[in-house]
């Protein structure tokens, strides 16, 4: 067996070390001409770890990451905080808390490790600009500098993004929206903690006015804002709104250091479908959702390791084709029920404006937090263990 693999996110490389590991040839083409450097994800869920055990990978993570045991939801006018210990899961994964480890690090490492695979390459400047498959094949168009080749191969994982090149030319819907508001994240060297009482490494703020997210990283907080319909990019990440922006988390007399700024889409989408034939879809490419709850880099990745596990069934003939058909049964419905609600519910959570509406909604949350039961069934949902299972038990 041999697969082709269309983008060097974390989907891609993920599937294409599960699959190098077991020995199949694997070769990822990735339209820019390096790993993407923009500071995206950064939260890892505690399945998620579990996962890069399995894959040799979890030593390294721990080590340049920060262990986020707590989360907490804040309300921003009253100061209402409800916090999550996520210690509660302990018994339900081997590891019971969040990481904060960002994504560019993240496939830099997966990067290293393919090194040792001579049965694995990435070829970077390679423009994807077509898909055709037969009953035996599946091939490639690639455009690069010296010209179009076609690349044959067993199967195709299309792991391109939201743009999704192979999505596009095997003629698979992208169903949903796009929200009229964009996120602005600004990375700033000042630690918060040192001011904001309580502060732990992943808070979320919800505002009747302006909602906010504040994530620990090594070295860095990361705040992430809304920002409205018919806002300009320059006025956005200008000096000025960016400085008005952080002044409004806490005041101080300095101006802040911003070592980061990035302004992105947000949309709530998932493929039609996951398979045509021998041609697969993962992560970004297949569904996309808001980042509220860091679920998007984690479906991503449980995508990854579920389809190449599926591909190895296949090598090893302990599985026929039909394997894949299940991976869609799935994942799929995982990214609508489980991935899109959540973040969906969280974006309502966080940018409720009714005053009344936004204290009924922090109470319920403080009283789950209070109570280990609640709290628990809370985690057990926002960290993905429970759509997990729900798809396992999926045949």
């Amino acid at each position: 067996m041999k697969v082709i693999i269309a983008g060097a996110g974390p989907a891609g490389l993920t599937a294409a070390l599960v699959l190098a590991r077991a020995g199949i040839p694997v070769t990822v083409f990735e339209r820019n001409g390096g790993l993407a450097e923009d500071l995206r994800a950064s939260t890892w869920h505690p399945p998620t770890l579990d996962m890069m055990g399995s894959l040799g990978l979890i030593d390294d993570i721990l080590r340049a990451g920060l262990i986020a045991r707590y989360t907490q939801h804040r309300d921003r006018k009253s100061g209402q905080i409800a916090e999550f210990d996520m210690a509660l899961l302990r018994g339900e994964t081997d590891h019971p808390y969040r990481v904060q480890y960002e994504q560019f690090k993240y496939t830099r490492l997966v990067h290293r490790h393919l090194r040792a695979f001579p049965h694995a390459q990435i070829v970077f400047n390679a423009n994807v600009t077509g898909v055709t498959q037969t009953a035996d094949t599946a091939s490639l168009g690639v455009t690069r500098a010296n010209g179009t080749q076609t690349h044959h191969a067993d199967y195709i994982i299309g792991a391109d993004g939201a743009r999704g090149a192979v999505r596009h030319a095997v003629g698979i819907d992208f169903e949903g929206l796009t929200f009229p508001e964009r996120f602005f994240v600004a990375t700033t060297t000042f630690d918060f903690s040192e001011v904001i009482e309580r502060l732990c490494f992943v808070n979320y703020f919800a505002d009747i006015d302006e909602w906010l997210v504040l994530l620990r990283v090594l070295g860095a907080w990361r705040c992430l804002f809304p920002t409205w319909p018919g806002e300009a990019d320059e006025q956005i990440l200008s000096d000025e709104r960016t400085e008005q922006r952080l002044q409004a988390v806490w005041p101080r007399a300095e101006r802040y250091e911003t070592i980061h700024r990035t302004l992105y889409s947000v949309h709530q989408r998932v493929a039609a479908r996951y398979r045509v034939g021998r041609v697969l879809l993962a992560g970004d490419a297949a569904h996309l959702n808001n980042p509220l709850g860091g679920m998007g880099m984690n479906g991503g990745l449980h995508d990854a390791i579920n389809l190449a596990e599926k591909l190895i069934a296949i090598e090893r003939r302990e599985a026929g084709e039909s394997i894949l058909d299940r991976y869609e049964r799935q994942r799929r419905p995982v990214a609508i029920d489980f991935i899109n609600a959540n973040t969906a519910r969280n974006r309502r959570l966080m940018t409720e404006r009714d005053p009344t509406e936004r204290k009924k909604a922090q109470d319920d949350l403080c009283h789950q937090a209070e109570n280990p039961l609640t709290a628990k069934a809370f985690l057990m949902k926002s960290s993905m263990i429970e759509a997990l299972r729900a798809a396992a038990r999926i045949d």
